[in-house]
């Protein structure tokens, strides 16, 4: 991690929904679901800046840009620790500090963490079928189907988070822009 804080990066624009796959397969449609909340959670991101990325807005801390660490976190825990694949070692202490962002972590790199994990789990997902198992972090057996399910739920609580949080800083709603 840099000693500095770096301005906010632009990121890609969500200007519509992702399709849905109404009639697709179990796996493609627990993916596609997944791809598309977490162009929501980056959504949350967009127009904000450093110090409102940071911004604790309750009692326990939680900001934005924690909730996105944390998110990258568990989809490396998830999708790649409990089934064998390779992760990245991580810079921080996943137990006590995956919500936590340090005055050294800046805002890009958390973005660039969330991408990094986001693509190893993608990976892990093509690669994988749903009822292969792998072990959990506390040593449950778990299959794919879980892990993808167990994720949605995750990542959707989180969403809601980020939802109020949002809405708690500038006021902005919803899930994606408005159609111009």
């Amino acid at each position: 991690m840099s000693s500095h804080v770096a301005p906010v990066t632009p990121m890609t624009p969500v200007t519509q929904v992702p399709p849905v796959p109404y009639t697709g397969r179990e796996k493609e449609s627990l993916h596609i679901s997944l791809d598309r909340h977490r162009d929501v959670v980056l959504w949350k991101l967009e127009g904000l800046d450093d110090e409102q990325l940071r911004r604790p807005m309750t009692p326990t801390g939680t900001n934005l840009l924690g909730l996105v660490k944390h998110l990258a976190t568990v989809e490396y825990g998830w999708f790649c620790a409990a089934f064998g694949r390779p992760t990245e070692t991580f810079w921080f202490d996943p137990a006590t500090e995956d919500m936590a962002v340090g005055p050294d972590e800046t805002t890009a790199d958390i973005l660039a963490f969330h991408a990094r994990a986001r693509a190893a789990a993608d990976a892990a997902i093509r690669e994988t079928d749903l009822e292969t198992t792998g072990t959990a972090w506390d040593g449950r057996v778990v299959s794919m189907r879980w892990v993808l399910i167990h994720m949605l739920e995750d990542l959707l609580r989180h969403a809601g988070h980020m939802d109020i949080v949002r809405e708690l800083i500038d006021g902005a709603t919803g899930s994606y822009p408005a159609p111009a």
